[in-house]
């Protein structure tokens, strides 16, 4: 009577762990509705999906094992629902063509992390030549730095790229195809910002947006630890745990506001747009749907794999490229490459 008493007692807490991380799931599907600033635990449930979809796997294989077909369906309709959400980190491709013999216009997206503040300048050469290498027409590029050295990397850049729009201090798009009006979006007191260039391809006017996004602080927090460590000082780990939930938070709540900023222009744009940009933020997240609002995702339309764009040991998908649904996409990829935290994003669209 004691080992069954015990195993209903096991069965049961099973079905209560099913019940919570199939709602937690739901819940997390849904939070990247809800403004950071109203409901800041709500929205904070999107940045832990892919642990709830693992342990709604497990808990499907427990329900097998079991043999209790019932209870199955529970961590099974859950996965269901997610299928829209692992479709912005994976996409199988089966129909993406690599052909690029037909004429189109590529754009490309980098946050090139200052060029690693070197003084030489051999970073943004390497950078340029795979950009000529990939034939981008039109670059977009966050943490740009115009001098290394004593070297303007404008000037070298624009040898390629005919035209160049700048924006507030680290901001810059490169283009093949001449600009005709450009505008800064400022975010207030923040080195974070966003533009938009007005690109004439072949007589047809697209809007290019450039965005990027305030950052996390998790890696700035942990930074200042360490270097209070080396200094002799003791720092509890729960303090830092504390430091780095509240930049966390407060990154979030700065990037929604920033996010609102952006769409108000971006969807109000009369011509077709197309939106770059490091964002900082994951997919289904308030900042990810607040900028694609009725935009196409390119890695949802045309992308292969799985997709993560930051380098660093949390690999995630925080770089963008989105489209006017008047646009048609023909091939999204990255690459991997050593110059930056960040990888680039690509984009062919068809002309």
């Amino acid at each position: 009577m004691g080992k069954l008493a015990v195993y209903k007692y096991f069965a049961f807490m099973f079905l209560v762990i099913t019940l919570l991380v199939s709602a937690f799931t739901i819940f997390g599907l849904f939070g990247g509705n809800t403004d950071p600033a109203k409901n800041t635990a709500m929205a904070m449930l999107v940045y832990v999906l892919p642990l709830l979809i693992i342990a709604n796997a497990l808990l499907c294989i427990y329900w097998i094992i079991r043999r209790r077909w019932h209870w199955l369906l529970i961590p099974v309709i859950t996965l269901l629902c997610c299928i829209p959400y692992i479709g912005t980190l994976y996409q199988p491709g089966l129909f993406v063509s690599a052909d690029e013999s037909k004429s189109g216009l590529k754009i490309a997206s980098y946050n090139v992390a200052m060029f690693g503040r070197e003084i030489n300048g051999f970073k943004a050469e390497d950078i340029l030549a795979e950009m000529k290498r990939q034939k981008v027409d039109v670059l977009c590029l966050q943490e740009y730095m115009e001098r290394s050295g004593d070297k303007s990397n404008s000037k070298s850049y624009r040898e390629y790229f005919t035209y160049m729009a700048k924006g507030r201090d680290d901001m810059v798009i490169f283009s093949r195809f001449p600009i005709k009006k450009t505008e800064t979006i400022d975010f207030g007191v923040t080195n974070n910002s966003g533009m938009w260039a007005d690109v004439n391809v072949n007589g047809k006017l697209i809007r290019v947006f450039n965005a990027h996004l305030e950052t996390t602080g998790f890696n700035r927090t942990l930074y200042k630890a360490a270097k209070m460590e080396m200094r002799g000082s003791h720092v509890e780990e729960n303090a830092i745990i504390k430091a780095i939930y509240g930049n966390y938070t407060l990154g979030m709540i700065v990037r929604a506001g920033q996010a609102n900023l952006m769409a108000q222009i971006i969807h109000t744009t009369e011509i077709p747009v197309i939106v770059c940009g490091d964002f900082n933020d994951v997919p289904y997240s308030y900042t990810y749907n607040t900028m694609k609002g009725d935009l196409v995702d390119a890695f949802k339309e045309c992308g292969r794999g799985f997709m993560y764009t930051y380098r660093g040991a949390k690999k995630a998908r925080i770089d963008y490229i989105f489209h006017d649904e008047s646009l048609v996409g023909e091939r999204f990829y990255t690459q991997e490459l050593s110059y930056s935290d960040h990888n680039p994003v690509y984009l062919r669209i068809a002309l």
